[in-house]
């Protein structure tokens, strides 16, 4: 059984910790910080830190404020509220003018699973993605979290942390070193790439452990950078697997398949099968059993890697 730790915990020890180190740091949040873990922040440093309350747009509009003066600003509210409804403060005021303003994005995905469709966070990174100049990071499990937090601070413009509510399986050793723009390569592999972002990782890897079963030897890549979006491997593995699939958990509209899609069709056309969320709202209930029942099985992934296989061949190669 592997050990389990929500991504919004560690963040919130990492945050904490690099308060500690950086006294520029500040941290913004909208009356939800137990849920954010930046309670732990606002703990030891009370006079960095600012609840807006249920101001999700002043709170964008102030941390760009904040960033002029010289200050790190982390900003820390649940995705959809972050994405949607402070979505003009988040263009205009901070991507627009490159301000130094760090978003933690939590509850990603369908992690806020009992809350329904109109919390859940499915189309998130579509919107984001497209905004020019926008940093944006989806770590696969709390270590990566630990570890791209320093690394995101030093980052000179706004960037989006993409972050889930639940528990989930830790992938990576403490040895493991985030670097910002390149993919992590899990399992190297001839027949198919399954290129994931987020906690979805540990279902991926399920996935290729079937694939191996049945014969098949399939390369697992890590995207946690989705903008800028790793090229090189995204080129590499259709080089030199001849076939992709992509997991994510979000819409498979304007995500990481999306992105996959764009570098391969420009410079290295090869099947390329997207397993996600089916351009669907999501329901309420269990988190697991939400996956499972939209899009995200480990079973969705296997057969997504069989046709993307069956389309290799097709083509002869």
């Amino acid at each position: 059984m592997k050990k389990m730790i929500a991504q919004r915990e560690a963040y919130g020890e990492a945050l904490l910790d690099l308060g500690k180190a950086n006294p520029n740091v500040v941290v913004l949040d909208a009356d939800v910080s137990n849920s954010t873990r930046t309670v732990y922040f606002a703990e030891q440093f009370p006079g960095r830190f600012f609840n807006f309350g249920i101001a999700e747009q002043n709170m964008m509009a102030a941390a760009a404020g904040m960033a002029k003066c010289g200050l790190i600003p982390f900003v820390n509210t649940f995705s959809f509220l972050a994405t949607y409804r402070a979505a003009d403060q988040l263009r205009t005021s901070i991507v627009y003018p490159k301000a130094n303003v760090k978003i933690a994005a939590t509850y990603g995905g369908l992690s806020d699973s009992f809350d329904g469709p109109t919390h859940q966070s499915i189309a998130d990174l579509a919107w984001v993605r497209a905004l020019p100049d926008l940093t944006v990071v989806v770590p696969a499990d709390a270590v990566e979290v630990r570890k791209a937090l320093p690394v995101l601070a030093e980052v000179n413009g706004p960037v989006w942390l993409r972050l889930s509510r639940n528990p989930s399986p830790v992938v990576y050793g403490d040895d493991f070193e985030f670097t910002l723009g390149k993919a992590a390569v899990l399992r190297e592999g001839t027949d198919v790439t399954l290129m994931s972002c987020g906690t979805v990782l540990e279902r991926v890897l399920e996935a290729a452990a079937r694939l191996v079963q049945d014969g098949v030897n399939p390369r697992v890549v890590s995207i946690s950078t989705l903008k800028p979006i790793d090229k090189e491997a995204i080129l590499a593995a259709a080089r030199e697997t001849g076939a992709i699939v992509t997991v994510e958990e979000h819409n498979i509209v304007g995500g990481l398949g999306a992105a996959v899609s764009e570098v391969v069709a420009d410079q290295h056309p090869c099947p390329v099968k997207r397993v996600g969320i089916p351009d669907t709202f999501a329901d309420t209930g269990p988190y697991d059993e939400l996956l499972d029942r939209f899009g995200l099985a480990v079973d969705d992934i296997v057969q997504a890697a069989k046709a993307a296989l069956a389309l290799k061949k097709a083509n002869g190669r």
